[in-house]
C-alpha cells in the first residue's frame, strides 16, 4: 500500500480496498464440527473496532498482554486492530505459558490482559501466581467461551483487578456484546450489545423472548444484525442460508437469557445441550460446578448417547494430585449442587482437556474418545 498516495488521494484508497471486499478469511473454530471459512470485509473489521473502542477501556497509555493468537479473529480484532488503533503498547507471546505470561506482566508493567477462560482458571488456581508481582494489572477481559461468576470473582479477588467478559463469533468480526469499562454488570454476564446492531432472543418456539421486569428471561437463541456480520461462508451456501436469514440476522446458535437491563447471559451452545430424559442440560453449567472443586484444575462435559434416556453427561476431569479424587467423589460433588437430572453420570480422568488455540473446548475430540 502506497501510504503517501493514500493520504493524498482517499478515493484511490477506497478503490484499492473497497469496503465490501474481502479483507480476511478466518475459519470458525470447529469445536462441534468442521471449521468453515468466514468471509469478512474491510467494512466488517473497521465497524467492529469502532463498535468497541470507546467502551472497552484500552487507552494509549496501556500496555496490553498479547497472548491470543493473531490468526484467530479474537486476537486479530482486539490485539492487532484495536490495540494499534488506540496506540497502546502490545506485548506479544508466541504461545501461552503461565510462567512466561506472569513474568511479562511483571517485567513490562502490563495494565490490560485479554484472555480466554482456561487462562482465568490458571490465574485463579495456580500457586505460582502468588509469587509474581502483578500489581500493575488493572483489567482482565475474557472472551472466546463463557466464564462463570465464581471463576471471575476468584480472579478479581486474587489479583485485585477488574474482571469483565464479552461475547463474539468469527461470523461477527467477532465482538457483539461485552461489559464496558466502568459498567456495572454481574460477573457471569457478557454485557450489552455493541452499538449499531439489532438483537433478538428467539425462543425454541420461534417467538421473540420478552425482556423481564425482574430476574432472567426464558432462554432463547441469540440473533444479531449489524455492520460486523460476515458476508458469507466460503463455498458453503447451505451453511450460509442456515445461519444468515433474509433479514440479515445471524442466528448464532447460542442459547442466552437477558435481564431487565439488557445484560445477556450465555446458557450454552444449542448444539451442545445434552438431552437427558427430555431435559436440557447445559455442559457449561456442570463445568462451572466442577471447577469450583479445589482439587479439579480443568474440566469439560459432553453428552453420550444412552438407550432409554437419550444422552448422559460425561465429565472429563483434570485433578491437581493423582488419585486425590475418585469418579464417585466427583459425581457426588456435582450431585450435591445441581438438580437430579443434571447429575454427571460418568467421569473420565485425563491429563488435559483439548482446546483450540483460542481456548474453546474441543468437544468433538472428547466425544471421539468415548467411541
Amino acid at each position: 500500500l502506497d501510504i503517501a498516495r493514500a493520504a493524498a488521494d482517499p478515493d484511490w484508497l477506497t478503490a484499492w480496498a473497497p469496503p465490501h471486499s474481502d479483507a480476511v478469511l478466518p475459519f470458525s473454530s470447529g469445536t462441534t464440527g468442521h471449521p468453515k471459512g468466514v468471509r469478512l470485509s474491510h467494512r466488517n473489521l473497521v465497524a467492529n473496532v469502532l463498535q468497541i473502542e470507546d467502551r472497552i477501556g484500552v487507552n494509549g497509555t496501556d500496555t496490553v498482554m498479547g497472548v491470543l493468537p493473531f490468526f484467530h479473529i479474537y486476537g486479530l480484532t482486539v490485539l492487532v486492530n484495536l490495540v494499534l488503533r488506540r496506540r497502546a503498547t502490545l506485548i506479544a507471546m508466541p504461545r501461552f505459558e503461565l510462567g512466561a505470561f506472569l513474568s511479562l506482566i511483571r517485567d513490562h508493567r502490563a495494565t490490560f490482559a485479554f484472555i480466554a477462560p482456561p487462562i482465568a482458571v490458571a490465574l485463579a488456581k495456580h500457586q505460582v501466581v502468588d509469587d509474581v508481582d502483578l500489581s500493575s494489572l488493572r483489567d482482565v477481559f475474557s472472551g472466546a467461551a463463557p466464564m462463570d461468576d465464581t471463576l471471575a470473582a476468584a480472579v478479581e479477588k486474587r489479583l485485585g483487578v477488574s474482571v469483565r467478559q464479552g461475547y463474539g463469533m468469527t461470523e461477527l468480526s467477532p465482538v457483539s456484546h461485552f461489559v464496558g469499562a466502568g459498567e456495572q454488570a454481574p460477573h457471569d454476564s457478557i454485557g450489552t450489545p455493541v452499538g449499531g446492531t439489532d438483537n433478538l432472543v428467539v425462543g425454541l418456539d420461534g417467538k421473540p423472548v420478552d425482556v423481564p421486569t425482574e430476574g432472567l428471561s426464558d432462554p432463547g437463541e441469540l440473533w444479531v444484525r449489524g455492520p460486523n456480520v460476515m458476508i458469507e461462508y466460503v463455498n458453503d451456501p447451505d451453511s450460509t442460508t442456515e445461519s444468515l436469514d433474509a433479514d440479515g440476522f445471524l442466528h448464532t446458535g447460542d442459547l442466552v437469557r437477558i435481564d431487565q437491563d439488557l445484560n445477556v447471559y450465555v446458557v450454552d451452545r444449542l448444539k451442545e445441550l445434552i438431552k437427558y430424559k427430555g431435559y436440557q442440560v447445559p455442559p457449561a453449567e456442570l463445568e462451572a460446578v466442577l471447577l469450583s472443586h479445589p482439587q479439579i484444575t480443568d474440566a469439560a462435559v459432553v453428552g453420550l448417547a444412552e438407550p432409554d434416556v437419550g444422552e448422559i453427561p460425561v465429565a472429563f476431569v483434570v485433578i491437581r494430585e493423582p488419585d486425590s479424587l475418585s469418579a464417585d467423589d466427583v459425581m457426588e460433588f456435582v450431585a450435591s449442587r445441581v438438580s437430579p437430572y443434571k447429575r454427571v453420570r460418568r467421569v473420565e480422568f485425563c491429563d488435559a482437556v483439548p482446546k483450540s488455540a483460542s481456548g474453546k473446548i474441543l468437544r468433538r475430540e472428547l466425544r471421539d474418545r468415548l467411541g
